[in-house]
């Protein structure tokens, strides 16, 4: 008897909106210290997301001439730092995605309040290898939006795009012929938070 090589992976979307001060509140950062961690997002210090988050870094003065060192981990619970330009006198954004925040640290000195928080966009694995993805059921929500499934991480290279609409009593099921896109780093998912409810991915 055929026994089906095929896995069902679920994913419930980020609901989290855009906070500037999730992270971190508005305050003055010593040269070379380490932003307080008690946004509304944090909790004993630290940040747990329910997806991979994009860090952003406003600044108040500025901070162009110097960076931010994030600490945490990705979105396949691995050690991950990323350094961030600062902005003038604006919002710097970074470019990983980050699962959980442990540190944020000037490095330099600030020229003036400095805070942190997540964007709008998420991501999430499917599979941290190589697969083919087999295809997508999609719970849409009241916003519509594009899904990209991608290699290598949530902000890696698109490989496959689904569209979903503003309706939460509509749903996708959508079947992808042959064997499947191969994704060959990883099957990753990157959506902007609320363009639906829950997904399953189907892989192989």
């Amino acid at each position: 008897m055929a026994v089906s090589d095929v896995k069902a992976v679920f994913i419930t979307a980020d609901t989290v909106a855009l906070d500037a001060d999730g992270i971190s509140a508005a305050a003055a950062v010593g040269e070379d210290a380490a932003l307080v961690i008690e946004g509304a997002l944090a909790s004993g210090g630290s940040c747990t997301f329910n997806a991979g988050r994009i860090v952003t870094i406003l600044s108040a003065g500025d901070d162009s001439g110097i960076s931010f060192t994030v600490t945490g981990t990705d979105v396949n619970s691995d050690s991950q730092t990323e350094s961030i330009t600062g902005a003038n006198a604006g919002t710097a954004t970074g470019s990983k995605y980050f699962l959980t925040i442990s540190g944020i640290s000037a490095v330099g000195d600030p020229a003036g309040n400095v805070s942190a928080g997540v964007n709008a966009s998420a991501g999430n694995v499917i599979f941290a290898g190589r697969s083919r993805l087999k295809g997508v059921f999609t719970v849409n929500s009241a916003t519509a939006g594009t899904v990209s499934f991608t290699n290598t991480s949530p902000a890696g290279t698109a490989l496959m795009k689904l569209g979903t609409v503003a309706s939460a009593t509509v749903s996708r099921d959508v079947t992808v012929p042959d064997e499947g896109v191969v994704f060959s780093e990883g099957v990753y998912v990157q959506y902007t938070v609320a363009t639906f409810t829950n997904m399953t991915a189907y892989h192989a």
